[in-house]
């Protein structure tokens, strides 16, 4: 049995399972690190001023419990940690241990930064984005003063930070360089997509298909494609293309929602899949002329990732994330071009020439693995 010298926070995937959504972005990235790091880590549990640490034996209970979810998740949760309670906890010191918190779970919470103190943990946090910081107003009300209490606390309390990508260090380097505060040590690491599902099979689309793949809120830039939607299917009717939305719906986009429930111009023409699994999202993407990307800000961007492994297309906002992801092989266009995205998307209704460039240039696509993830991360932490 490994030895074990992690404490994970897995409070962010306590709440996600409970709460029955299906996991985001952020909630896969904390479900590949447990699965990476649950040999030699003990969970941990946040619920605002406490933290318990749970034992080996109910630490395995609850990795399992996350991993299989279902119907039953909150009883046996409940059960589980009146257990817990009722044992010695971890039973051992962990005075000196890392802990590691991935999902920013708890980030804002007053007590945090003292109890890593009193407990003589080592802090290494995943930092996502500073988007409720950088733009505050595609975040819910009260969103970007937590966030940012939450990121004066990764810097002050940080052994080390691993950023998903090169643009999220920068913004974070920046952050500090505000609020006069030293950068930790910071190791960049991309993040991947999922194990590759076999996609669902579906019947081949009558008509050129695009896919938005992604949690519907303001910052996602929805709105712009359903403008443009409505705009094609008054000019072009039946031979308007199609597109599919994949992706719960989130905050700060009820312009959208509101065009999703009630435009009579958008029906037979736009898809709204809000309970989607992989294979279904897979047997999409298959089919798509190109993935839409008209995002006004990211942190880091898998759905680019997954269609580019794929063979498919990529329409995409001109961020440097996904310049740094992606190259050269994407079309990139500002956010806010609406002309320039419908010619575009008239464009790779056929095989336009920089439709085949694209496709030309996908074998020297390299996608970033867990295994590459985590080949850096290893290393890193041991030198901490």
């Amino acid at each position: 049995m490994p030895q074990r010298d992690l404490l994970l926070d897995v409070t962010r995937l306590v709440w996600r399972v409970w709460s029955g959504r299906l996991p985001t972005g952020i909630d896969r990235v904390c479900l590949a690190y447990l699965d990476h790091y649950a040999p030699r880590a003990l969970a941990v549990i946040q619920r605002k001023d406490l933290r318990m640490v749970l034992s080996v034996k109910h630490s395995e209970r609850l990795f399992t419990l996350l991993r299989e979810g279902g119907p039953g998740f909150r009883w046996r949760l409940a059960g589980l940690l009146a257990a817990a309670a009722l044992s010695r906890g971890a039973g051992c010191s962990t005075r000196g241990w890392t802990y590691l918190n991935i999902g920013h779970t708890g980030l804002d919470a007053p007590g945090l930064a003292g109890s890593l103190a009193r407990q003589g943990w080592k802090a290494v946090y995943l930092v996502h984005d500073l988007i409720p910081i950088s733009h505050p107003e595609f975040c819910r009300p009260g969103e970007s003063r937590r966030h940012r209490l939450g990121m004066r606390l990764v810097l002050d309390s940080a052994a080390g930070v691993i950023a998903n990508s090169a643009a999220t260090r920068d913004a974070l380097a920046d952050f500090a360089a505000r609020e006069h505060r030293p950068v930790p040590r910071c190791q960049v690491a991309w993040l991947a997509s999922p194990e590759q599902t076999p996609p669902a099979e579906l019947a081949p689309p009558n008509r050129p298909t695009f896919v938005m793949v992604g949690t519907i809120e303001g910052r996602k830039n929805h709105l712009l494609l359903l403008h443009l939607w409505e705009k094609l299917a008054k000019e072009l009717g039946p031979a308007t293309p199609k597109l599919v939305l994949i992706g719960q719906r989130g905050w700060e986009a009820d312009e959208v929602f509101a065009l999703l429930d009630r435009s009579p111009r958008l029906k037979g023409y736009v898809r709204e899949l809000g309970r989607c699994d992989d294979a279904t999202m897979f047997g999409w993407l298959d089919h798509a002329r190109a993935l839409l990307m008209p995002s006004f800000i990211e942190g880091f961007g898998i759905p680019v990732i997954e269609a580019l492994q794929r063979g498919v297309p990529v329409i995409a906002s001109d961020l440097p994330v996904f310049r740094e992801i992606a190259g050269d092989i994407p079309l990139y266009l500002d956010p806010l071009d609406g002309q320039g995205w419908e010619a575009a998307i008239r464009a790779y209704c056929s095989d336009t020439p920089d439709r085949v460039r694209q496709l030309a240039a996908m074998p020297s696509f390299h996608a970033p693995s867990w295994d590459d993830h985590f080949a850096k991360v290893d290393g890193w932490l041991k030198a901490l």
